[in-house]
């Protein structure tokens, strides 16, 4: 195989792209006969020339400017690993690209803003445009949508796509089943100390981060242009532990999961806490690790689970984004030509149906439930189960009842009746079950 030599540059040496230099260097041989090219990072740019690493950067070339990196003329491939939806790492994708260069990318909110305009850029200059790295860490799940499942109708994603908020839920799961109940706040602070949730962890316990990566995923999956303003979001600051010993109690457990869903009337994407059955493959799915499950119409099924983040596991993913470079693979980057992207009607949030979890806080004494249960009969909410405990007389009482499917809008009806009741002491919280 004839060997060429294919020259990066890299902006941002973060964690991930110092993982990039040193698997680079750790498996550069491997990669040149896999792929007949030799992968060399030639310039890089960086806050801090100063800062100590634990990787070499000898003769490697500094730019003191991200659009200085973009418009190097000595390099094929540029590398955007500074992140932000704007400012330099925009400018820079940008640059490469109108340049001419290939671009490969880990930036989900980036590509959740302004995916489609640069996969018309790189289009129209003849560049590729990829992006593994943005989506669930080591799965290669875009690759997989885009190519491995390309002869499909997709017709359904839903995963675990933040491994801040699966490693909280499952370490207040795993308190609740020891008999040493832990609240999100204590286990976030836990998260933050072990490095797995940011000093502001808003983007991703508020499911922002799972946001932007389920918009690439629908763009990929189904044909059209990204559409982050379309997601449903919530996050799971509101989920108690209570709610994680109800939910076992149950048979559930809750996670994060971003939903999307294709059908003739249109595209439902949503991200939000969920209840799933123990009996669930995705119910097992703990700690830091990602899980992707599509839906295609001629191969059914297909799971995905790995490593969502991390030096290691992103750097794989950027690094196999090269290797198809360097392979001269150049695919449209959302699966199809960019001006084949069709955009497709949006379902509202108030169209979802399915069953309910809801949580109340109640005054002990008689008529309360029958209140309770007129609200969701006026609403046509059918109750499934109820459970109650019993506290002490002064204590207001937890009263949790599960639905037959409802749709959304009915349930928000009965719930906001159901909190103008004088009975009830707190707002009713609502988990969505989802019986995948």
């Amino acid at each position: 195989m004839t060997q060429h030599l294919v020259r990066i540059g890299i902006a941002g040496l973060g964690t991930v792209g110092g993982g990039v230099i040193k698997l680079l260097a750790a498996h550069g041989a491997l990669i040149e006969q896999r792929c007949g090219a030799r992968l060399r990072v030639d310039a890089v740019a960086a806050r801090d020339r100063a800062k100590a690493r634990d990787f070499s950067l000898d003769g490697v070339r500094w730019h003191d400017s991200t659009q200085g990196l973009a418009r190097d003329p000595a390099l094929d491939v540029v590398v955007e690993l500074i992140g932000g939806a704007e400012g330099a790492a925009r400018e820079l994708c940008q640059g490469a690209l109108d340049a001419g260069k290939h671009v490969v990318t880990a930036n989900k909110a980036l590509l959740a803003h302004h995916g489609t305009a640069l996969a018309r850029l790189a289009e129209s200059k003849g560049a590729s445009l990829r992006f593994e790295a943005a989506v669930a860490g080591g799965i290669p799940i875009i690759k997989a949508l885009r190519e491995g499942l390309a002869g499909n109708r997709i017709s359904a994603i839903h995963g675990i796509l933040n491994g801040t908020c699966n490693y909280i839920l499952s370490a207040m799961q795993e308190g609740v089943r020891a008999g040493k109940p832990r609240e999100f706040a204590s286990v976030l602070a836990e998260a933050q100390a072990l490095g797995y949730a940011e000093a502001d962890p808003s983007m991703d316990v508020d499911g922002h981060d799972a946001a932007h990566k389920l918009a690439i995923l629908t763009s990929v999956a189904f044909g059209c242009p990204v559409d982050l303003a379309s997601v449903h979001v919530e996050g799971i600051r509101q989920i108690s532990a209570m709610d994680i010993d109800y939910a076992l109690t149950l048979g559930y457990r809750i996670k994060l999961l971003c939903i999307s869903r294709c059908g003739t009337e249109g595209v439902l994407q949503r991200v939000h806490p969920c209840m799933v059955p123990e009996s669930s493959p995705i119910a097992h799915v703990d700690g830091v690790f990602n899980a992707v499950i599509t839906q295609g119409d001629f191969v059914g099924p297909s799971v995905f689970e790995g490593r969502g983040a991390g030096e290691g596991p992103t750097a794989s993913a950027v690094v196999a984004d090269l290797i198809d470079i360097a392979r001269g693979l150049n695919v449209p980057a959302f699966g199809l030509p960019a001006g084949q992207l069709v955009a497709r009607p949006t379902i509202p949030m108030a169209r979802h149906a399915g069953p309910y979890y809801i949580r109340l806080m109640v005054v002990d004494r008689p008529g309360v439930i029958a209140d309770v249960a007129a609200c969701l009969r006026d609403e046509q909410v059918s109750v499934e189960s109820m459970l109650q405990r019993s506290r002490n007389p002064d204590e207001a009482v937890p009263v949790v009842l599960t639905t037959h499917e409802a749709s959304e809008a009915s349930l928000g009806r009965a719930l906001a009746s159901i909190e103008r009741l004088g009975t009830v002491l707190e707002p009713p919280h609502m988990i969505r079950i989802e019986n995948l």
